[in-house]
């Protein structure tokens, strides 16, 4: 595949926010302005509600051009796990796309890499697309350790993980400084620069095809004001998307732009 020549893939993260009213008029809005977008195979959408809401939303998704994702898995097809969920039951539910590594169960559940491994295998074992998170947090990047988190996160986060499942896998940079945080917004060179090593790195533990096809999307404070900007990077795919898609009209917008910019690279490629 020619560089940018791969599709945007925008995902909507809508965290532990949402009550059941409020996720079926989201969904419905999303759906319907979806609708209407022109995305041949430039892009692609999904959204990943809380759990209690997945079946609601799924209901609502079929049949439209919207996937449904999940937030979390526990690495286990079944068992004695009170409160987890397992990946069987996710593809049960209509799930295609699974959430891993996310900064805030990184650092706020204390997820180690190894344990996220292994929720990426199973997952990718069970038939589920993977999106794995990666990122540095705002001391490591004044450190200057951006270079070590992310080759640390990337190899052993993707340790033992079929080249076979490769399609099925995309990367999220997610700056822990960018995420809900106006004051450190991470800029369009910032992000190109990271999703470039980040590329570099895939290319190294596996190999440079499956680098080139890699979708690695940025998550960090995306909204309808600096999408096209980030959208525009050479190296970026799409975005992993919080707040704004809590807002149907924000996130269609960003959906809008990121076909916009895949169309143009698509032109340029």
């Amino acid at each position: 595949m020619k560089p940018d020549m791969r599709p945007h893939f925008i995902v909507g993260n809508w965290k532990m926010y949402t009550n059941a009213a409020e996720a079926r008029q989201l969904t419905k809005a999303i759906v319907d302005g979806v609708y209407t977008m022109s995305m041949g195979d430039r892009a692609s959408v999904a959204v990943c509600p809380p759990f209690p809401y997945l079946a609601l939303v799924g209901e609502i998704l079929k049949e439209s051009r919207v996937a449904l994702g999940a937030q979390n898995l526990y690495p286990e097809k079944e068992g004695a796990f009170t409160g987890e969920v397992s990946p069987t039951m996710l593809l049960d539910l209509g799930c295609r796309y699974v959430i891993l590594g996310h900064s805030e169960r990184r650092h706020k559940l204390g997820e180690s890499d190894s344990f996220i491994n292994q929720k990426v295998r199973v997952a990718l074992a069970a038939g589920l697309d993977v999106i794995l998170c990666v990122g540095e947090t705002l001391g490591q990047r004044k450190a200057d350790q951006t270079t070590a988190v992310l080759d640390r996160q990337l190899i052993q986060g993707l340790a033992g993980v079929s080249a076979d499942t490769l399609t099925h896998l995309s990367i999220a940079y997610e700056p822990i400084w960018a995420i809900g945080n106006l004051g450190h917004q991470a800029t369009p060179e910032q992000a190109q620069e990271a999703h470039s090593l980040i590329r570099r790195r895939f290319s190294q533990i596996f190999d440079e095809k499956s680098a080139q096809t890699l979708v690695i999307q940025y998550g960090g404070s995306v909204k309808p004001e600096n999408a096209s900007a980030l959208l525009s990077c050479h190296g970026v795919d799409g975005a992993l998307i919080g707040g704004a898609s809590l807002n149907a009209g924000e996130f269609l917008a960003i959906v809008r732009a990121g076909i916009i910019e895949a169309q143009k690279k698509g032109r340029s490629a």
